[in-house]
């Protein structure tokens, strides 16, 4: 199966458009953390730019009911649960008909025994280091063998791998870990927030290059 590729930390309107035009199959746009957040104009216009392409608003700390009622406004289409949401957040936002990815955030000596719960009421769980006091992946990759350790832990359950990747790297992670999906977002980046159309294009023309070879 392809790996999908989604394009994270977007605020203009016009980096949606590029990654999709290039290929995406998700495009992300952090609400409530971190030098990427978004304003709600903001998702609104790269919501509008992605068209048919699906829009993970992803989540740190805002609940439930504030990021259903900003999807009601502005029509984001899926849910990237990075806080201390639990199960029954997460079956809440599947009611709702959102997609939703729920994240498992690693170390070397992670215990990844109950890594699989994280699939309840999920559609896909996203991996990516543990950085200290950083919500996200920080632009450090996450180590691929132990990256494809829970890729084979998870079995039929579909993985994102998230955590440093580059138009440079990630063919590499993808064809050695076999994720449903990768995440990228500083890896295509000028700055926080504000995207490199040509890095974005050989991004996903490296994933496209391995995917075409199966």
């Amino acid at each position: 199966m392809a790996v999908k590729a989604k394009i994270c930390g977007i605020r203009r309107g016009s980096d949606a458009e590029h990654a999709v035009r290039a290929g995406a199959d998700f495009l992300g746009v952090v609400l409530d953390a971190g030098p990427r957040q978004a304003t709600s104009d903001e998702l609104r216009s790269v919501v509008d730019a992605a068209g048919s392409t699906p829009v993970m608003a992803v989540v740190v700390a805002m609940g439930v009911e504030d990021v259903l009622r900003l999807r009601d406004r502005t029509g984001f289409r899926g849910v990237q649960l990075h806080g201390g949401q639990d199960s029954a957040d997460a079956k809440r936002y599947t009611d709702a008909g959102l997609i939703v990815w729920r994240t498992a955030r690693l170390s070397a000596d992670s215990d990844t025994g109950g890594i699989g719960k994280l699939a309840e009421h999920a559609d896909a769980v996203l991996v990516e280091p543990s950085v200290p006091h950083v919500s996200g992946g920080a632009g450090i990759p996450l180590a691929l063998d132990l990256a494809a350790g829970v890729r084979r832990q998870l079995g039929l359950l579909r993985m994102v791998l998230a955590g440093g990747l580059t138009p440079q790297t990630v063919a590499r992670a993808a064809t050695l870990v076999r994720p449903y999906a990768v995440d990228v977002s500083s890896g295509v980046e000028r700055a926080p927030g504000v995207k490199d159309p040509d890095r974005v294009t050989r991004f996903l023309e490296a994933l496209r290059d391995i995917n075409s070879g199966e």
